[in-house]
């Protein structure tokens, strides 16, 4: 459980006592709260999500994603979402996944064996990723 903690709390004399980092966060103004809201919502809309669905299947499978995979999968839902794209396979080193692309979020996750002669339905596009 996480808690938020205030300024006052970690500084209880609050004052001329605050460290000057702290003294700026302290006096910010509530608009800074809203730019860092919308900055938030931005960076929120430009990282890869995983569903719990998608994190289970990707461990009972044992399919492991390098960090220049998820690099790959990231440019490949930029370029579906240029084409309109909503729900998308990608298939990547013989895998494949299925990506809600607006929301940026994979959805589940099937290895080799598990595509073979399997039927994919609700998509409007694929692509293959090399």
């Amino acid at each position: 459980m996480t808690e938020r903690v205030s300024i006052g709390q970690l500084y209880p004399n609050a004052g001329t006592t605050l460290p000057a980092s702290a003294r700026r966060i302290a006096n910010q103004p509530q608009a800074g709260a809203t730019r860092n809201q919308g900055f938030e919502q931005l960076l929120q809309k430009q990282i890869l999500h995983f569903s719990h669905h998608a994190e289970v299947r990707l461990r009972e499978r044992g399919i492991q994603l390098k960090p220049e995979q998820l690099e790959k999968l990231n440019t490949a839902i930029d370029k579906a979402a240029s084409k309109g794209a909503k729900d998308a396979l990608m298939i990547m080193a013989g895998n494949g996944y299925i990506v809600n692309v607006p929301n940026r979020t994979v959805v589940t996750a099937l290895d080799e064996h598990a595509m073979n002669e399997h039927v994919f339905t609700q998509i409007d596009s694929a692509m293959i990723i090399s």
